[in-house]
């Protein structure tokens, strides 16, 4: 649609006594290419040209035949825009007499701009939330770490566009595709459930299950919940940082606890626990973010303990649960949680293409019925074709069979990143090959400006994210994903990291 396309003269629309003297051709341009009916496009057109001060309350329109032969569009299209305006309250229809520009609108100050443009900036004031900032770059480099992301020309491409086809095609889906509610598909529930219980030792129902859209609006959810801002929320001294952005704009009072070779210490949390009320602890017991190290069996009893005694809710993050190498993961806390005080989220899919995948709450019922009213408010529609693929994918075992394959190849891949990083690095870095997930964890030996480093390598056109760099006066360390490159881009990589710190060095 087109506004307002020539230059107007506001101030003769002061004098105008006739409405010949209205530059129509000026206001209303039609574009027959647009899909909006005609007369809609020129009823638009003409409050834009009265909100903009072009046409003045009482002024005369020209008359539907008029009109429409000066447009050169059929007359019933003019009646129809004119009936428009009429309904919406911006003209008079006077028998007799004619149409009008409502007397009862507001004076406006005519604009003198030569074309309609957005508003650059709001006529008001709003808060503005630094917490939030996205912490991501773009980039376009030839060569990129990331966090531990999944390598999508691994994805089975042909498996996913088939289901997908055919929830739209096959009569026998629609069914499915029907039984369904404000938070999401009965199927793809009945489905993950069985996938959870089968794959982490879950005891639930669908009942205890909530689908969302991504573990970050799982935990918003909670922490609307769950938190108040006076409450103290516990995380690790190294962290996922989308899930502190979260817990900080709720204004939660945030404490953190070390992290070492058994993941988080739980003789801190204790000490903690004796000092003041805790009101919740977020861990990743089964790959910690960012260091990779899994929560021992000690301490995932201490945890669970503590919770009892000291009545802190656990939300346990299976961040990386799929991918494991050596042997079966260890089962989460949630499957030994007695007293209902875990909540688990998860991300389901993430071996799969990023459209494929979804986050998913487990929690107790109780707190299950209101985790959907707040869902019902933010993402009511949810998608269900989606979820009806998802849970095909899990019924017809595709789920399952593409993991295995990916696994291997992550396997593979992490060991020769592992042989890659002792062979080049292997003087400046001390790190341990990861049991499961798509990253590794590495320590400098010396203390290094990272920030520099990654400025360096952009240069050679390797891409180092700031989020995976960790400095402090206790840390100078890196969280460095392999999942996304193939062995000859990983050997590639680690050679820029060489040669940028060499000269670094030098």
């Amino acid at each position: 649609m087109y506004y307002l396309a020539g230059r107007l003269n506001p101030t003769s629309f002061d004098i105008m006594s006739s409405p010949d003297n209205i530059p129509y051709r000026s206001i209303i341009q039609i574009d027959k290419s647009n899909s909006q009916h005609v007369y809609l496009q020129i009823a638009q057109q003409f409050i834009q040209a009265i909100v903009r001060g072009h046409l003045r309350a009482g002024a005369k329109l020209l008359g539907t035949r008029q009109l429409s032969e000066l447009l050169d569009v059929h007359r019933n299209t003019i009646t129809a825009a004119y009936e428009e305006l009429f309904a919406q309250g911006w003209v008079e229809i006077i028998a007799n007499k004619g149409t009008f520009i409502s007397s009862e609108l507001p004076l406006l100050n005519p604009s003198t701009e030569r074309e309609y443009s957005y508003p650059k900036t709001t006529g008001y004031r709003f808060r503005k939330s630094f917490l939030l900032d996205n912490p991501f770059e773009k980039n376009n480099y030839e060569l990129s770490f990331n966090d531990g992301t999944p390598d999508i020309r691994l994805t089975q491409l042909d498996d996913l566009s088939r289901i997908y086809s055919a929830n739209l095609k096959r009569k026998v889906n629609r069914r499915k595709m029907g039984y369904y509610n404000h938070d999401g598909s009965e199927y793809f529930k009945e489905q993950l459930t069985m996938y959870l219980q089968h794959s982490r030792g879950l005891a639930i129902s669908k009942d205890n299950l909530l689908i969302t859209r991504s573990m970050e609006m799982s935990l918003f959810i909670i922490a609307e919940i769950i938190l108040e801002p006076s409450d103290t929320v516990v995380v690790a001294e190294l962290g996922y940082f989308s899930a502190n952005m979260i817990f900080q704009k709720a204004g939660n009072r945030i404490k953190t606890i070390p992290v070492d070779e058994d993941g988080i210490d739980t003789n801190a949390l204790r000490k903690l626990c004796e000092q003041e009320p805790i009101r919740m602890v977020y861990v990743t017991p089964q790959q910690h973010y960012p260091t990779t190290v899994p929560l021992s069996a000690q301490r995932r009893m201490d945890l669970l303990q503590l919770a009892n005694q000291y009545g802190f809710i656990i939300v346990e993050d299976d961040y990386d649960y799929d991918f494991h190498y050596e042997k079966q993961p260890i089962l989460p806390l949630a499957s030994n949680d007695q007293n209902g005080m875990v909540i688990y989220v998860g991300s389901f899919g993430k071996s799969l293409a990023p459209g494929f995948r979804t986050g998913f709450i487990v929690a107790p019922r109780n707190i299950m019925q209101e985790m959907r009213k707040h869902l019902g408010i933010i993402d009511r529609q949810g998608d269900i074709l989606m979820e009806q693929a998802l849970g095909e994918l899990i019924q017809e075992g595709v789920v399952d069979r593409h993991l295995k394959k990916s696994i291997k190849v992550y396997k593979e891949r992490r060991d020769h990143f592992g042989y890659l990083l002792s062979e080049h690095l292997g003087e400046r870095v001390q790190f341990t090959t990861p049991k499961g997930g798509l990253a590794f964890w590495l320590n400098w030996r010396k203390a290094i400006n990272l920030y520099e480093l990654a400025k360096r390598c952009a240069a050679k056109h390797l891409f180092l994210p700031k989020t995976l760099l960790y400095q402090s006066s206790k840390t100078t360390g890196t969280r460095i994903g392999f999942g996304n490159l193939d062995m000859e881009e990983m050997e590639q990589a680690v050679k820029i990291l060489k040669l940028v710190l060499e000269e670094m060095e030098s």
